[in-house]
């Protein structure tokens, strides 16, 4: 736009260049958040193209891999694994629970030759959390190469790839990170590095290829960058990075447990047959809460009846088949706060009552609030 023959500044698009220093330096501030001390490499897109570009790297025909599937994103790491040429021995287990590491070593005696594990720490889309810990000292017994989503869990929980033998953890700005969706990072492990060199289908001279970004960015000591980054993408990380560091990641994830818990006793007082969609509140993902909606609700109209009453709130249908049946109420960042949850009981009371369910939102009210206390408690 002009004004007076010159052009007016935006602090969106008038941005200086994003320097190798500072791309490095967010990168070690992801490493810090993480605990880690493999290296770190920010991937200038959503978090499915590290995703997808660690499956491409490290697996091939010769890969024998356990694919945990615990919503849908494991099933689409099946997919790649299979089109990669890998054989596949899928673990699925109902979307309403968690795996067991127990489950998986049975996996790993009934399949010996298994040397690929990948697994989603929590599953946004259904709301449950696997154990990663005890997970990854069962894939450490077998010397499996361990390749982890952590892109819903990274800030509503601890995400530790060392302490728990993951050799490709993903992460994402756009869940309990409070930030978008263009801009993701991964660690990767030596081991994880000489699988994929060894790997003849690696995908290199592409965009998927972590090898090429790892010659020309880690190897050459991160002073160059191979092409220009994404600023607002990147500065919007290190916002996300910056908000957890002034609160402490301790507290950030206190508060998404806190609302978590809070939303799940609060939809249990409610009434009138809406329920936790994940059985056991271990299994449940401080990211976002699912809720089966009652028999005769439609949950897609449910959540467009309570958005009527606040667009602003952090409620969604569930994907695909689930639309008529969960409701998901998200955590994602400053959602998780005690007014938000407040709100969002709120507004799935008004239509519930519309519909003639009988609900008691009061005691939804006080059910919360007395699970944030407790939860604060805890902490």
């Amino acid at each position: 736009m002009e004004e007076s023959g010159t052009v007016t500044t935006h602090p969106f698009l008038d941005l200086p260049p994003l320097s190798a220093a500072r791309f490095a330096a967010v990168e070690g501030r992801v490493a810090r958040l993480l605990g880690t001390r493999q290296d770190v490499l920010i991937t200038q897109g959503e978090a499915l193209l590290p995703l997808e570009g660690a499956i491409r790297g490290a697996a091939g025909p010769g890969t024998v891999a356990l694919n945990v599937i615990t919503g849908p994103y494991g099933q689409t790491f099946g997919d790649w694994l299979r089109d990669c040429g890998a054989t596949v021995y899928d673990l699925a287990v109902p979307f309403h629970t968690a795996v067991t590491a127990a489950q998986v070593r049975e996996a790993f005696a009934a399949h010996p030759e298994i040397d690929f594990v990948s697994l989603v720490h929590a599953e946004a889309a259904t709301g449950n959390t696997n154990p990663v810990a005890e997970i990854g000292e069962a894939v450490r017994e077998q010397g499996a190469l361990f390749y982890l989503d952590a892109v819903a869990s990274v800030g509503a929980e601890p995400v530790l790839p060392d302490a728990w033998g993951v050799d490709l953890c993903v992460i994402g700005a756009q869940k309990a990170m409070g930030g978008p969706a263009g801009v993701s990072a991964i660690s990767v492990s030596e081991r994880a590095w000489a699988r994929m060199a060894a790997n003849p289908n690696a995908p290199r001279r592409s965009y998927l290829s972590l090898l090429d970004w790892k010659e020309r960015w880690i190897d050459a000591g991160r002073t160059a960058l191979p092409h220009a980054p994404a600023q607002l993408e990147m500065l919007a990380l290190e916002a996300c990075l910056e908000r957890i560091e002034e609160a402490g990641a301790e507290a950030v994830m206190a508060r998404h447990r806190a609302a978590a818990l809070a939303t799940r006793a609060g939809a249990v007082a409610l009434g009138g047959g809406l329920e936790p969609y994940v059985y056991e509140a271990r299994d449940a993902a401080p990211v976002a809460t699912t809720l089966r909606v009652p028999s005769g609700v439609v949950a897609s109209e449910l959540v467009a009846g309570a958005l009527a009453v606040d667009p602003s709130l952090p409620l969604a249908a569930g994907g695909g088949a689930l639309a008529k049946e969960m409701v998901r109420v998200n955590h994602y960042g400053p959602a998780a706060a005690p007014e938000t949850v407040r709100a969002s009981l709120s507004a799935l009371a008004a239509p519930l009552t519309g519909a003639g369910v009988a609900v008691d939102e009061a005691a939804a009210l006080r059910a919360a609030e007395r699970a944030w206390g407790r939860a604060g408690d805890a902490s």
